[in-house]
């Protein structure tokens, strides 16, 4: 009897270490975090992606005993028929369990999309293209057919104006007809009633406000100088005199590297060219900051009309009111330039 007893209690001492191998496997499996980096990871599924692919990504980012679980829920479910894109957290802590739900489930991480202040469309396109599951040739395409930018009140020229430089989430797999129209819900956003009543009250569209602080963007990177600037440039524009900013230059001989403006580029054919052409070109020459936005909305009130940059390169101009004084602080300008050895 007293054998039968021990027997039974080895039988029941196997069973429950058994058990709880099985619990411990189990939670090793289904459980313990997936990502084997000490850094957050995410795992990117494109559309033409597939079970095996998808496998192949998630290997490289998670530890075996957790790929195990990952693989035997695939198995047992309907993943392999309803692979979905987008970009999934797998550096949270999670276990196989509750990261293979996101995944099917479609339940993703957002991404934080910033807007870029780049200078054209294309690079425009370029910077989405990278952060997003976007290729950089079909948004460049909408971004320049007439069409698409109509549908928003655009033209091709001034469609950047809709995309306001600030950070947003949105899933990595977003379809460009989506994040255009996502832009042009947080650009209505942008132009509250405030914004909206200072650019009336210049006499300017939305489209002409941006415009101008492109352009403001461009001449200066001190902040606290952008509505002094804005407000030079807005006196030659009430005064319908051509702005003659230097960065449109750039712009139309589409050469950011001109580290200086010679009287021969002046002569480009272009409506960006505003030397030749009085008014604000026909879009931005950038995708301006909010700051710069601001700065044309806030533009500080003087009679200058005139700025040159200062001879000591701090970025900041000297301003003037007549044409005379303006040549006075150009030749000052030149002549460091030459020293330099600036061209």
């Amino acid at each position: 009897m007293d054998k039968k007893k021990k027997s039974l209690k080895k039988i029941i001492v196997a069973a429950d270490v058994a058990v709880t191998l099985l619990l411990i496997a189990g939670y090793c499996i289904f459980f313990s975090s997936m990502n084997k980096a000490d850094e957050r990871q995410y795992v990117y599924i494109d559309d033409d992606d597939n079970i095996d692919s998808v496998i192949v990504k998630m290997d490289a980012l998670c530890t075996p005993q957790s790929m195990l679980g990952f693989k035997l829920l695939a198995s047992v479910t309907s993943y392999a028929d309803h692979v979905r894109s987008g970009r999934y957290d797998v550096g949270d802590g999670k276990g196989a369990f509750n990261v293979f739900r996101r995944i099917k489930n479609g339940m993703q991480a957002p991404v934080n999309l910033t807007i870029p202040n780049v200078r054209t469309v294309e690079r425009l396109a370029g910077a989405l293209s990278k952060k997003l599951m976007m290729d950089s040739v079909t948004v460049l395409k909408a971004l320049t057919d007439s069409a698409v930018c109509a549908k928003y009140h655009y033209t091709p020229q001034t469609i950047v104006c809709m995309f306001i430089p600030n950070t947003y989430d949105v899933y990595w797999n977003i379809s460009t007809d989506k994040l255009l129209d996502r832009m042009d819900k947080e650009s209505k956003r942008f132009w509250n009633d405030e914004r909206t009543q200072k650019a009336n009250d210049m006499k300017l569209t939305k489209e002409q406000v941006i415009t101008l602080a492109s352009i403001v963007d461009e001449e200066t990177a001190n902040d606290q100088e952008k509505p002094m600037v804005a407000g030079m440039y807005y006196n030659r524009l009430m005064a319908d005199m051509p702005l003659q900013a230097d960065p449109t230059i750039k712009f139309a001989l589409n050469d950011f590297s001109i580290r200086r403006i010679y009287h021969n580029m002046l002569q480009v054919n272009s409506p960006y060219n505003t030397y030749k052409n009085t008014g604000l070109p026909p879009g931005p020459i950038r995708i301006p900051t909010v700051v710069g936005i601001d700065a044309v909305l806030n533009y500080t009130h003087h009679k200058y009309l005139y700025m040159c940059a200062k001879e000591d390169f701090s970025g900041t101009h000297n301003f003037a009111e007549t044409y005379q004084e303006h040549l006075q602080n150009a030749a000052k300008y030149s002549d460091a330039l030459n020293k330099r050895g600036i061209k």
